[in-house]
């Protein structure tokens, strides 16, 4: 599943992973809202048109579930002779990991870092997940203790090449509405959706959009990879914890290098500001959802004006109580 780039996914694998996602029954074709940029008066003398592409929409709360339902279809063979899937999230990831495998009637196994909150982990539990909580460097040193004997089979929750042809359906239904954009904007925690995103927009739309990863400044992994020449890792410090693996992928970073213009980085203020603005617009927003229109808003997007900027508001799963207890931190 390469091209002649090097582990770079192809326009067929994307199409593929397409008409995996279309007609899977956990994965939806979320909204884009249109011209919307008269919400925001941020935005007032830029001459933009904005549009959000509402993935905090998507079954199971994120955009995960487009990833896992083609991640897992690549499995089939090992799952049929009953390894134990086994991964490790901090919450959206495993949401969907255990929603697939609740379907499907699997056993799974989930590493989740003691940040997450424990409503994500009581759901997957809930899902018939098995899960268990330790700091976030020792999350890959117990998936490798799992799988080490073969009894499991490791999904990894970002630096997998069909998750990316997954998370490219994303851009396929953008492009299906919007075959222009000028800027697409999308948040960036390993990469896997930056990923999926850039390569489409860059392989299927117009060669001159420019699609920029947003990361949280307490987690700058894909930026100090862009810097250095490689992937990297960094100590996770942010609000924003679907945004904080502590490493950016190989294959992530690798998509990143070729298709994506820039790496751009938010505070977590202005994550939970932001945050608390699109609540206000009537969108129920988690803080790792909201870093993409965090950079706009902020103005952290060179040469908007007159510009087609597209937003993907990557998730929704957080509850009331936690919206307002980020509120009253900041």
């Amino acid at each position: 599943m390469a091209d002649s780039r090097g582990d770079l996914v192809t326009e067929a694998d994307m199409q593929e992973a397409r008409q995996v996602v279309t007609s899977h029954p956990l994965c939806v074709r979320t909204p884009l809202l249109q011209l919307v940029h008269d919400m925001f008066p941020q935005l007032a003398g830029h001459n933009l048109k904005l549009y959000l592409k509402l993935e905090n929409m998507q079954t199971t709360g994120s955009f995960k579930i487009r990833g896992v339902v083609n991640q897992m279809k690549h499995l089939q063979a090992q799952l049929a002779s009953d390894k134990i899937p086994i991964t490790m999230s901090a919450g959206n990831y495993g949401k969907a990991f255990a929603t697939y495998l609740h379907q499907q009637g699997v056993p799974g196994k989930c590493m989740i870092p003691n940040t997450a909150p424990q409503s994500r982990v009581h759901l997957i539990q809930s899902l018939g997940v098995s899960v268990e909580q330790m700091p976030t460097a020792e999350l890959q040193t117990a998936v490798d203790n799992y799988t080490k004997d073969g009894s499991h089979v490791y999904c990894h929750p970002f630096d997998d090449i069909h998750l990316i042809a997954g998370y490219a359906s994303v851009a396929m239904e953008i492009l299906e509405e919007v075959p222009d954009p000028d800027i697409v904007l999308v948040c960036c925690g390993g990469g896997g959706l930056v990923s999926g995103v850039s390569a489409a927009i860059k392989t299927l739309g117009p060669s001159a959009c420019r699609v920029y990863a947003v990361e949280p400044e307490g987690v700058p992994c894909m930026s100090e990879s862009f810097k250095l020449g490689k992937a990297v890792s960094r100590p996770v410090n942010t609000v924003a914890t679907g945004l904080g693996p502590p490493f950016a992928g190989q294959l992530t970073y690798r998509h990143c290098s070729e298709f994506v213009e820039r790496v751009l980085l938010v505070s977590d203020v202005e994550i939970v500001q932001c945050t608390e603005l699109l609540y206000k617009r009537g969108l129920v927003v988690e803080p790792s959802g909201a870093a993409a229109m965090a950079a706009l808003l902020n103005g952290k997007v060179p040469d908007i004006d007159g510009k087609k900027v597209i937003v993907v508001i990557t998730g929704g799963n957080v509850t009331p109580g936690e919206l307002i207890s980020l509120i009253n931190r900041s």
